[in-house]
């Protein structure tokens, strides 16, 4: 399929630069500081945009794990008072618009409940995020559907029926599908790469990537399979306190990631099999017959 969408001003699809995004997440960890030297980062590597993530705790938490404590920067604290600790208010959100309109990336979210979409529409992002596991959430799809807004869909710990029925909640034109596998880090072994190619010939919508793997080389792989869209985690440090900071890409790694996906897409080419002006001489030089 050859379908795209339009996010902010990039057009993304298979016949267009690969769309690259540098997922903030919340390692930040709760710290707005920490969050635009992550955006700094992703600027200055060259990607498209950054994403956070944005829960409501209130409908997020569950019941049975509020209470339960944790070892956390902190200090010992509950699970439901450390939910608050990481997320970004309003104020936070503001500064982060702003900061992301100066270094010129474009910024979005993945919302984990309904209440969090609205809070991030109200800053008009230039797309959504369904995270893998939201994707069986139909009120949150639905709610997300409704903006009009662009939708990236993950697609980890699902089964194809899964992924087909959120696929279908979508309108079309407005979605695009990630390939992911929802281990932190994923192992080579389970990342099967060799379903970006099937999924671009089952779904009418642009087919991306989202790694969680260490390192960068599966990563760049995908894009030689076809994914027209990389996403992956970002951090400062590998060695930070946060789930996802281990799975994550450090700057310098960034850095290398962007300019070996953009020298791939340079070498795939059009599949036309011509003499290259550059061959000339050599031909006239090595041909004998």
């Amino acid at each position: 399929m050859t379908a795209s969408i339009g996010i902010g001003s990039a057009t993304v699809g298979h016949d267009s630069p690969c769309y690259i995004i540098g997922e903030i997440g919340l390692n930040h960890n709760g710290d707005l500081a920490i969050a635009k030297k992550l955006i700094d980062v992703a600027a200055f590597a060259g990607c498209d945009a950054v994403k956070f993530q944005k829960r409501d705790p209130e409908l997020c938490v569950p019941m049975d794990q509020r209470s339960v404590e944790r070892d956390t920067p902190w200090g010992r604290m509950t699970y439901f008072e450390y939910r608050y600790k990481v997320e970004f208010g309003e104020e936070e959100f503001a500064e982060i618009d702003r900061y992301c309109k100066e270094k010129g990336i474009d910024w979005f979210a993945s919302c984990w409940d309904v209440n969090s979409v609205d809070f991030i529409d109200r800053f008009e992002p230039v797309c959504y995020k369904l995270a893998s596991a939201s994707i069986t959430d139909d009120e949150l799809v639905k709610k997300t559907a409704a903006t009009g807004r662009p939708i990236i869909m993950s697609s980890g710990m699902s089964e194809m029926a899964e992924v087909e029925h959120c696929y279908g909640l979508l309108t079309p034109g407005q979605r695009m599908l990630l390939h992911a596998v929802s281990t932190y880090p994923a192992q080579p072994s389970e990342i099967n790469l060799s379903l970006i190619p099937k999924l671009r010939e089952q779904f009418d919508c642009p087919i991306g990537y989202s790694g969680h793997e260490v390192g960068l080389q599966v990563s760049v792989a995908a894009v030689a399979m076809g994914a027209c869209c990389v996403e992956r985690h970002i951090t400062l440090d590998r060695t930070m306190w946060g789930s996802d900071q281990a799975a994550s890409v450090e700057p310098q790694g960034l850095i290398k990631l962007v300019r070996d996906i953009r020298v791939i897409e340079e070498a795939q080419g059009d599949g036309v099999k011509r003499v290259y002006e550059r061959e000339v001489p050599i031909r006239k030089k090595l041909r004998r017959v």
